[in-house]
């Protein structure tokens, strides 16, 4: 059996843990992941019956659960472009371009806003195909400079080819010019561009 421990791990990282841990197993085996909240709980449930993987769940403690799957004889590893929640993945073939306007995503309370997009760029990180393209501007263009939460997700991609830009003009307001810490400055003319000969387009 192996253990994972998702404790403390925000959407989609329990899923994301558990799949890998799957690959891991190269054929039939268990794999048991402890999580402290129910919504992690559900997302790895529906992973497993979507997958055909026996799954079994208890509750340890009132904030712990261990969620337990059988991978059977022949089971196929399950594919990293299918992120149970916070993310769609980008369809095979196709030109994707992600359109971030916000360092928030979603309306309603800013740190769960904020929680909630850091949640969506590592999950956008573990698909496949990645995007061809990033888009940051207006309030996005803090999220590509020295201090944000999800650098590394995004030096992760660019690593692979993904093309990050962030608007000159949105960094110049925001007094952000020189702490732009990955991918290129870009303006309004490439970021229509980019837009108008994408095949798909994510707005988070």
């Amino acid at each position: 059996m192996i253990q994972v421990n998702a404790v403390g791990d925000a959407c989609p990282i329990p899923v994301v843990k558990t799949k890998n841990a799957i690959r891991e197993l190269r054929g039939a085996g268990v794999v048991q992941t402890t999580v402290d909240n129910e919504i992690a709980v559900q997302n790895l449930t529906k992973m497993a019956n979507q997958k055909g993987y026996g799954v079994r769940w208890e509750k340890l403690a009132p904030q712990r659960f261990a969620v337990t799957l059988t991978v059977g004889e022949g089971a196929q590893a399950p594919a990293p472009e299918e992120p149970e929640c916070c993310a769609p993945a980008p369809a095979q073939g196709k030109r994707t371009v992600v359109a971030v306007a916000s360092g928030t995503m979603g309306t309603g309370d800013a740190e769960l806003g904020k929680a909630l997009m850091k949640g969506f760029l590592y999950a956008l990180s573990q698909t496949e195909p990645l995007p061809a393209t990033i888009l940051f501007y207006n309030g996005g263009a803090p999220l590509t400079c020295e201090g944000s939460a999800s650098l590394e997700d995004l030096k992760s991609m660019e690593a692979q080819g993904v093309e990050i830009l962030t608007c000159g003009t949105c960094l110049n307001f925001y007094g952000l010019t020189d702490r732009l810490r990955i991918g290129d400055v870009s303006n309004m003319y490439t970021i229509v561009e980019k837009l108008s000969q994408a095949d798909q387009i994510i707005k988070p």
